[in-house]
């Protein structure tokens, strides 16, 4: 299983040879060095915390990725189609149960409060997958149900890097909340952006094929606020994607590009792009906001803020 795992990280091949290869963007570890800075404590004390939730995150793409069937992440074969789907399913598993020992390895009243923080944002997780996975076969979701299923998926670990730090270095419960709920309407901005890419990302950059998530049928935010929307191109797009969800996985499967790039040309006419990115920036806002709540040093803020920005401003 450490094969597999540092395969998954990037940091050897499929031969099992040593190379730098992408090992994502550390967003999350990130957060929880800083969020260890804002309750006043060194960055190191929030390193068990950034070691568990890259930990988690990483066991939630193992599994997502044989999940959804994809076959590429960070420019490479993902780890299901290089070493099968039994290792991808148990890697994932020792990689979530790795992250729970070592934020109880400190064996303290503070890590207690942080397994359980733990424990509640991987189940949300867990739902928000669970969620975007029944949405796949629904002919309609509504805009609130993505923004709930994204908020789970997404804004739950992040919000969990967002405020362990000052967790495990003995802020009060005002700070944490406060660092949570930037965290988790950061992960709402971190996945409209990524919803955005899923679709229009360029494939040299994402590492994915292109129109993503529509050879999925995800029901990415794009796509709810495009059917929603009133119109004919609403109206069509509703049609298509309706009759969509009843067609077998061989049959879409069989779908050349010009039938994806209607679809997303659709998305784009009915308001789904800009109405996806309007809510990005909304979901900044509103985390940013959430730090005006709190006494922070005036260095962390500034950093909190420059790692939203990189949030929402990227292209991959």
């Amino acid at each position: 299983m450490d094969t597999v795992a540092a395969y998954h990280f990037g940091w050897i091949d499929a031969e099992g040879r040593p190379t730098d290869a992408d090992s994502g963007k550390a967003v999350r570890p990130a957060l929880a060095l800083l969020s260890a800075e804002a309750a006043g404590a060194a960055p190191e004390v929030g390193v068990p915390g950034a070691v568990a939730v890259e930990l988690v995150h990483n066991f939630s793409l193992l599994h997502d990725d044989l999940m959804d069937g994809d076959e590429q992440r960070r420019h490479r074969d993902t780890v299901w189609k290089v070493h099968g789907p039994a290792q991808a399913i148990l890697v994932g598993d020792a990689l979530f149960a790795l992250a729970s020992e070592i934020i109880l390895d400190r064996d303290d009243a503070q890590a207690a409060r942080a397994a359980r923080r733990l424990a509640t944002a991987s189940r949300q997780l867990i739902d928000g997958q669970a969620q975007d996975i029944a949405f796949e076969h629904r002919e309609r979701v509504t805009v609130a149900e993505c923004l709930a299923m994204e908020g789970n998926k997404t804004g739950a670990l992040l919000a969990f890097a967002a405020s362990i730090g000052a967790v495990l270095g003995g802020a009060d419960d005002a700070l944490a909340d406060a660092l949570d709920a930037y965290g988790r309407h950061l992960g709402l901005a971190f996945q409209a952006v990524d919803d955005l890419l899923g679709i229009w990302g360029d494939p040299r950059s994402t590492g994915k094929l292109t129109w993503s998530d529509l050879r999925q049928r995800k029901k990415s935010l794009p796509v709810v606020a495009a059917m929603a929307a009133e119109g004919p191109a609403a109206a069509r797009l509703t049609a298509l994607l309706t009759a969509d969800v009843k067609k077998s996985r061989e049959e879409f499967e069989d779908f050349d590009e010009a039938e994806f790039a209607a679809r997303a040309e659709l998305i784009d006419e009915a308001g789904g792009r800009r109405w996806t990115a309007d809510e990005a920036r909304r979901q900044y806002d509103i985390a940013i906001n959430a730090l005006e709540s709190v006494a922070l040093p005036a260095a962390t803020r500034r950093r909190l803020t420059e790692l939203a920005d990189f949030v929402v401003v990227r292209s991959k």
